[in-house]
């Protein structure tokens, strides 16, 4: 029988480079339904009129929290659209599955339930974390158990009922980075979870590096516009089958609306994230040069995300901005700045904070898509605004370290640039480049 050649699937290669995935990852079906745009699927409930096929779905879901075939049941159960983008994330990631939820908090919560459900409440991890997740953690508001060490504590702090090691590279706020392979193999058979929301699979991927279960703020870069809210787990099918069934149980879902709007975001979000990382790698070198800037923090993996410490009062130059915006989050096309001590850590008890290198005078910026020159004449005016008192200057020797290199990230996540200076800050740091006293 003849067939119509063009509605028929293109055939999807192998191995495809993370710019081809990322547009056309969860669309491979879309050409066999005659779209070009992926469907939006709203519905909360669907009809069925084999009420006895369906308990055997529902039974069939129960036992192994796989996705029920045929059509869906129930929007808590699973969706269409918001089933796209865990397929895309999953491929970008190198992972079997992807879970996604409401929010990255849910998302935290969810892998924890778990392995609590499994009697595995220890949790071994290293700061700094996000704020709020260091709160979950640290407060045992899930009937957690919290063992807080440096990258080399790993191994020595895991007990038989630990069930998850955490760790989030480049870190919130302090960019520091850790070494995910020498991490994997400390945790032995214990699941080790990365936290790539600074990173995104743009700049790396955990999995290939013995990470098992991999988390992100799909707010952040993943959404990328800052107009929607989601989390997301790519881990195996196994720990994705229970992640489904808590998912289920606690209601932390995703909206289809924002699955829709995730999915959309990673079609951009290779292109997004280098194009920010050029400009951010310039305005660290920038900072690092100004008289105003104690030192800032730049990863070596590079990246959108800048960190910087201040002579004088942070508060002055988050004032002062017009055309950078304060605001809390990260991760969208528009440049935003804030004061981890006072918003995102926060939370985060006084003494743990300091201790993590979250500092009184510390300033996070998201670097966006605006024109460098545009965001550096803001950022400069907003600085020299800041004209410390004598009593908050600084010591005035000022010596240059240098220590690797910034820039723009290629395709393999290796930076392309002159180096910088740095200066080390202990086990696991990022480099801190610029302007303050030898230390």
């Amino acid at each position: 029988m003849d067939t119509d050649s063009s509605m028929a699937p293109p055939a999807t290669p192998r191995s495809r480079a993370l710019a081809t995935e990322a547009v056309h990852a969860g669309r491979d079906d879309l050409a066999a339904l005659g779209l070009h745009t992926p469907p939006i699927d709203l519905s909360t409930t669907y009809p069925s009129y084999d009420s006895r096929g369906e308990a055997r779905r529902i039974d069939a879901f129960a036992t192994n929290g796989a996705r029920p075939d045929g059509p869906p049941v129930y929007a808590r159960l699973d969706n269409p659209t918001t089933a796209r983008f865990e397929d895309a994330l999953a491929r970008l990631e190198g992972a079997e599955s992807a879970v996604s939820f409401a929010s990255g908090m849910a998302a935290l919560t969810a892998v924890l339930l778990v392995r609590a459900s499994m009697g595995l409440r220890h949790v071994v991890a290293v700061r700094p974390l996000y704020g709020c997740s260091d709160h979950l953690l640290g407060t045992g508001l899930l009937g957690t158990e919290v063992t807080w060490t440096d990258p080399a504590g790993i191994a020595e702090a895991i007990r038989p009922d630990t069930g998850l090691v955490m760790v989030e590279t480049p870190a919130n706020p302090t960019l520091a980075e850790v070494d995910i392979r020498a991490i994997a193999h400390s945790c032995g058979s214990v699941p080790l979870l990365v936290d790539n929301t600074f990173a995104t699979p743009v700049l790396q991927r955990p999995v290939e590096h013995g990470a098992r279960i991999v988390l992100h703020s799909a707010t952040k870069y993943l959404g990328g516009h800052g107009d929607v809210m989601g989390g997301v787990v790519a881990c195996d099918e196994e720990f994705a089958a229970r992640l489904r069934q808590v998912r289920f149980a606690t209601g932390g879902v995703l909206h289809p609306m924002a699955g829709y709007l995730l999915l959309r975001g990673l079609a951009t979000l290779p292109v997004r994230v280098r194009a920010a990382s050029a400009t951010a790698a310039e305005l660290s070198r920038r900072l690092a040069a100004h008289p105003r800037v104690a030192r800032v923090h730049y990863p070596e993996l590079g990246g959108a995300m800048v960190s910087f410490e201040v002579h004088g009062d942070p508060h002055r130059v988050i004032s002062a901005v017009r055309l950078i915006t304060p605001a809390v989050s990260l991760g969208s096309v528009d440049t935003l700045i804030q004061h981890p001590a006072s918003i995102s850590h926060r939370i985060v008890e006084e003494g743990d904070r300091q201790a993590s290198g979250v500092g009184d005078r510390l300033l996070r910026m998201s670097v966006g898509l605006e024109d460098v020159e545009d965001l550096w004449a803001d950022l400069s005016r907003a600085l020299d605004c800041d004209e410390p008192s004598p009593g908050e200057r600084e010591p005035a020797s000022r010596t240059v370290h240098v220590s690797g290199a910034v820039g723009v990230p290629g395709t393999n996540g290796v930076s392309e640039a002159a180096s910088v200076s740095g200066a080390d800050r202990g086990p696991g740091a990022v480099r801190a480049v610029g302007t303050g006293p030898a230390s």
